[in-house]
């Protein structure tokens, strides 16, 4: 795009004529040229003799030919990579040879090789990561193995996206993985949509998806000696596949590709969302809500009976039930759905961040359940059409509960009101003049905290986001939570002072009271009591001081479960990081990603030309780890993105490393109802919304991110507002 626009002066085109300098460069660009073998660069002239050429001293002792020599003379050579050698070595044209460079130092770039070049573009991606090879032959061995070409050793250090990683991930995790386990790892690769192809996938792996078939049959229909075929076994697994597929509102005919499986033998008609959303244990039910009942306070029963009476009574309100952390507000979402479920009614638990929708019973995130578009508009409408299995869910739900919605945007709010209106006036003509077309609808949240995000945005743009600047903002009844439980429950505990101190002081902040008259800036001075002075090094005195079981060598997941360290920026989180990493004797294994321009940008392809796959792997990002990802067994790490929230694998959620394969990682999560399940997270693609890019690119890595931050509460709820129940939990490449 510069290029384009490119223009050259009269003065500036004479200054170029004469020769003279058109800028100075400190430090230098050494230009490094590399080439496969027997095909280094030949320049001659016309008239040259080939046999002449060919003589030339100079054209066996290459630049890149003589890194090879320079790693085997040089140990220092041995630690820096092909473009980093003008580090510290010089290139001698007159005796065509590299030498220690006495003062300064170059920057190392590259020729650049476009993507379709063959095997030299591939030489030229592992040239990025390599240090100390003295042959070509070495250049192609990965953790003791050498392969034919330089592509095959890319892909083995995960430099190339490709469907056959994912055959292989799965032909890896049969070693020591389920059958079931591999289906959710088939199903999560299908919902993520990285595969290219996934009927050539399926015909590669699903012998291992299908190797349970035969033991269920014979369990389920009491034959012992029950041999099944090759299609049978087949087909189940397409079926158990379908049953996966059915939760997250797909099937496999969204994949055209795919063969469909026989469903007549299955038992699994009708709508599954409703089948879903029905299977709750109604006597169960009602002795959860009758002991739910006996502790509400005055606040929750009054939440609670208003909005039970607006459903009896089929008042189509629109409620916001504003408190902030510790006053109770999951717990009401707990006692509502009880009531309703308790009598075979159905309650539709959303939250608007996947963390927050597992402390629902029921939960799932609105964005999935409501199908809402991700590139929300004024005028978008959800994904829902007449008829559908998720729009008979939605009709026959008497109430919908949406937590933390002050971090929606409100369009979101906006676009379901629209659909619920025309999905609902075919039952209720008045259901276009309601709000959400006459079902109850209850919000829950604290404006004090995270509002939504604009990248770029003023105050003004912030707060016209909120859903207080929408129009069904006027049809909204406020109810309010003030009591703190969480300081009840400590009673006459000797630090149930100090923290009810800190409560006022972080609930002031938030309502302004704090530092003064003040516009939305204002310096506060924390107090003494909640500051830790280090005495020398600060990022060992702050992990002593969390993880103390942790520096002893004590490993217990119970005591990183509840424990975290905030960072301010991406560099202290790497120090931390690997400060913590350093104190886990198992070994690190390193991951590479495989960046590229995401196909969809526009004027991709000039900016696949800008852009090569060096600084792509440089950029670092909030939201996606690092171009380099180094985990261990035993380490904690964080999902980045929802993957299956049945089992609670939603962005945000921790998890403990069990085994590291070359294409797939299995985990055990943490916390939550599934806790110590072990799942398969392959690795898949991450899209960074960094407003500071000026052009989009996805990043195709493991998704857990290391060792990671939350905030929660003892009962696993988010607190804002007592100091000494902070989750914490420790992260790598946030």
């Amino acid at each position: 795009m510069f290029y384009d626009c490119r223009y050259i002066s009269a003065c500036e085109g004479t200054w170029r004529l004469f020769g003279f300098d058109i800028q100075f460069r400190v430090p230098a660009v050494e230009r490094l040229s590399f080439h496969l073998p027997n095909q280094q660069l030949v320049v001659y002239g016309d008239d040259d003799c080939v046999d002449n050429i060919l003589s030339r001293p100079s054209v066996g002792e290459s630049m890149f030919l003589a890194w090879f020599e320079a790693n085997k003379k040089f140990p220092e050579a041995k630690e820096l990579t092909y473009g980093q050698m003008p580090n510290k070595f010089v290139w001698r044209k007159d005796v065509r040879k590299w030498h220690f460079r006495r003062k300064g130092f170059a920057i190392g770039r590259m020729f650049f090789v476009p993507p379709g070049s063959g095997e030299i573009y591939y030489l030229r991606c592992l040239l990025n990561l390599v240090r100390g090879e003295t042959c070509y032959e070495d250049l192609r061995i990965v953790e003791g193995v050498q392969y034919s070409s330089f592509r095959d050793a890319c892909y083995a250090r995960g430099l190339l996206a490709d469907d056959k990683e994912y055959v292989d991930a799965i032909n890896e995790a049969s070693k020591w993985a389920s059958a079931t386990s591999m289906r959710r790892l088939f199903v999560t690769m299908l919902t993520s949509n990285v595969l290219i192809r996934p009927e050539v996938v399926w015909e590669a792996v699903w012998i291992f998806l299908a190797e349970d078939a035969e033991f269920n049959q014979r369990k389920l229909l009491d034959k012992p000696g029950l041999i099944l075929t090759d299609e049978e076994k087949a087909d189940y697994a397409l079926v158990e596949i379908e049953k996966l597929l059915r939760v997250f509102g797909k099937s496999i005919s969204c994949f055209p590709s795919m063969p469909l499986p026989n469903m007549s033998s299955s038992s699994s008609h009708g709508n599954q969302l409703l089948d879903e959303e029905l299977s709750y244990d109604c006597d169960a039910l009602k002795v959860e809500h009758d002991n739910l009942v006996e502790k509400l306070t005055d606040e929750q029963r009054h939440v609670y009976d208003i909005v039970l009476s607006d459903v009896a009574n089929a008042g189509g309100g629109l409620f916001f039930v504003y408190g902030y952390g510790g006053t109770g507000k999951t717990f009401v979402w707990k006692t509502l759905s009880a009531a309703l479920r308790s009598e075979g009614h159905i309650v539709l638990t959303v939250a608007s961040s996947g963390i927050a929708s597992l402390l629902l019973p029921g939960g799932r995130t609105a964005h999935s359940r409501f199908a809402i578009p991700i590139n929300i508009t004024e005028d978008s409408t959800c994904n829902i059409s007449q008829g559908s299995d998720l729009a008979n869910l939605i009709l026959n739900s008497k109430l919908i509960i949406w937590d933390e919605a002050p971090m929606m945007h409100k369009h979101c709010f906006e676009a379901l009101d629209r659909t619920m209106r025309d999905l609902l006036r075919f039952v209720n003509p008045l259901s276009t003049e309601m709000t959400f077309g006459g079902k109850t609808v209850v919000l829950g949240g604290d404006f004090r905290q995270i509002l939504p995000v604009i990248p770029k945005g003023t105050r003004q743009d912030i707060v016209g986001a909120s859903i207080n600047s929408s129009y069904l903002w006027q049809n909204c009844k406020v109810l309010r939570l003030t009591k703190n439980l969480r300081l009840q429950r400590l009673g006459n505990d000797d630090s149930a002072e100090h923290i009810n101190s800190f409560s006022k002081w972080i609930a002031g902040m938030g309502d302004g009271l704090i530092g003064g008259p003040n516009d939305g800036c204002a310096i506060i001075n924390i107090p003494e009591q909640n500051v830790l002075w280090p005495h020398g090094d600060s990022i060992s005195a702050i992990v002593n001081s969390t993880f103390p079981e942790f520096c002893s060598g004590n490993f217990d997941m119970k005591s990183i479960n509840g424990r975290a360290i905030l960072a301010p920026t991406l560099d202290l989180v790497h120090e931390i990081n690997d400060y913590m990493s350093g104190l886990n004797p198992t070994a690190i294994r390193t991951y590479f990603s495989s960046d590229s321009v995401c196909q969809s940008d526009s004027g991709v392809n000039t900016l696949a030309g800008l852009h090569t796959t060096e600084f792509l792997n440089t950029l670092k990002c909030s939201g996606i780890p690092n171009h380099c990802l180094m985990l261990q067994v035993g380490s904690p790490v964080m999902l980045l993105r929802n993957i299956d929230y049945t089992l609670g694998l939603c962005n945000g959620m921790r998890l403990v490393i069990t085994k590291l394969g070359d294409h797939v990682v299995e985990a055990k999560v943490m916390s939550r109802s599934s806790m110590g399940t072990r799942v398969l997270i392959p690795r898949l693609s991450l899209t960074p919304s960094d407003p500071r890019l000026p052009f989009k690119f996805q990043r195709r890595v493991d998704n857990p991110n290391g060792l990671k931050v939350v905030v929660l509460s003892e009962n696993g709820e988010y607190s804002s507002s007592t100091v000494n129940v902070v989750y914490h939990e420790v992260f790598k490449n946030l």
